[in-house]
């Protein structure tokens, strides 16, 4: 199900970016004050309120109570993104590439902004989540299989005396070079020794790429806040545009 619904919204990011791309190629100057481009202005402005109700449910714990025992997080969560990447291609589709305005450009490119943060925050986000979990479980398997190589080496002496040579600190880094797999070995206790050094490697692999991916989710924690903050911003441009469109667009009721 989700990777169905990362398929699909990807689609739809992509079909956004098109849209936009389009206005070298198409200009609707009229469009945008036509009946059908104040439906899909009205639609689109629709849609991109709908993440908004996320987000409050969200961080409301009271809110949240009430709410979930109708519609869970998940099916809010999955609204959010949809009505997120819906609501902007109504919206450039709305505006049929009339860029003109300070308001309407300004709007258009915080639009792209929100959608492509949210989607990067959305999905490496969970996608480095579900590394580090991997990695964790593979350095477990691997901590399990060196403390028995370990002990196996540590009951034979002549397994250490293996070792030795590669006790210091370039020569532990040339071990790998030098030293064959372990099922070639026709002795035991070097076979143990061997298999300690390639687990001691492949530990130190798993715990760098860990601490790297625990990096990545921190910054990307950050984004999120930074996906937050733009989204605010949207909402204010979005405020100001429909506000003038109504003064301008409805001034001949007075």
């Amino acid at each position: 199900m989700k990777e169905r619904e990362k398929i699909v919204v990807t689609g739809l990011v992509m079909l956004m970016l098109l849209a936009w791309l389009g206005f070298p190629l198409h200009h609707a100057h009229r469009f945008a004050g036509s009946f059908w481009g104040g439906v899909f202005g009205v639609a689109g402005a629709t849609l991109m309120l709908v993440p908004l109700a996320y987000l409050i449910v969200k961080r409301s714990k009271s809110l949240k109570k009430s709410v979930t025992k109708h519609v869970s997080m998940r099916t809010l969560l999955a609204w959010h993104i949809y009505a997120g990447v819906l609501g902007p291609i109504l919206a450039i589709i709305h505006s049929g590439h009339k860029y003109e305005s300070v308001v309407g450009i300004a709007l258009t490119a915080m639009t792209l902004l929100v959608v492509v943060s949210g989607f990067v925050g959305r999905y490496l986000m969970s996608g480095f989540a579900k590394e580090i979990r991997e990695k964790k479980t593979m350095l477990n398997e691997l901590q399990a299989a060196y403390d028995e190589a370990l002990v196996n080496t540590q009951a034979d002496p002549s397994a250490a005396k293996c070792l030795r040579p590669f006790s210091g600190f370039f020569t532990r880094l040339m071990a790998g070079f030098f030293l064959p797999e372990p099922s070639t070995e026709p002795s035991v206790a070097r076979a143990d020794s061997i298999t300690l050094v390639r687990l001691a490697e492949s530990i130190a692999d798993v715990e760098y790429a860990i601490r790297t991916h625990e990096d990545f989710k921190q910054w990307f924690g950050k984004w999120l806040k930074f996906h937050i903050v733009l989204s605010f911003v949207l909402y204010a441009l979005m405020f100001v545009h429909v506000y003038y469109a109504v003064y301008f667009g409805l001034r001949w009721f007075e």
